[in-house]
């Protein structure tokens, strides 16, 4: 059995467009999105364990804690029952605070990476169903490429877009993604 993923990518996406159709009673908003995956990626190694321990290290944004690495290969292992354990280490590259789904992207290769790595041999749709607990965004992770996402971002359909080129420019400021969805200016519907 392979212990060792090494230089696994965890890519970027870029919204090409984004409108937001609603708030539902739980305070989450309904939208419509073409989501994209670039080439810009984290890279994730990850080494399996036997002890059942679940360590990070690497580059960190914000508290471990909360860091979607860690939720994510402790919500598999939870749901799975297994007793393997795991370590990840993470080099950032996409920008935190960008919108680029970071944090998302990390957790759904994490997912990925672990589903193989304890042989559990889930779908992809089992884990998007976990991954939605982490984040609206991880399921489209979890697919196969570009996709018009619904819902708060779970609903998925896959969609032909052709290779284009863009140009990522980063002005070293990071936006919360609850702020924006929180500012009294955000058109609703």
């Amino acid at each position: 059995m392979n212990r060792l993923f090494l230089g696994l990518p965890a890519p970027a996406k870029l919204n090409i467009f984004l409108h937001v159709t609603g708030r539902r009673a739980d305070g989450y908003h309904e939208l419509q999105s073409l989501m994209a995956p670039i080439s810009l990626a984290d890279t994730l190694d990850i080494e399996l364990r036997s002890d059942g321990r679940i360590t990070r290290s690497g580059d960190t944004v914000g508290p471990l804690d909360a860091d979607l690495c860690l939720r994510a290969a402790r919500l598999l292992q939870q749901a799975s029952g297994s007793s393997l354990g795991v370590d990840i280490a993470v080099e950032k590259r996409i920008p935190a605070g960008s919108g680029m789904g970071g944090g998302s992207s990390d957790a759904a290769t994490t997912l990925i990476a672990l589903n193989r790595l304890w042989r559990l041999g889930w779908s992809r749709e089992r884990l998007a169903s976990l991954g939605l607990r982490l984040g609206a965004d991880v399921p489209f992770f979890l697919g196969t490429g570009p996709a018009l996402a619904e819902g708060i971002g779970e609903r998925l359909t896959s969609f032909h877009w052709p290779v284009r080129w863009y140009a990522v420019i980063h002005p070293q400021v990071s936006v919360s993604t609850a702020e924006i969805f929180s500012a009294p200016e955000l058109t609703r519907s």
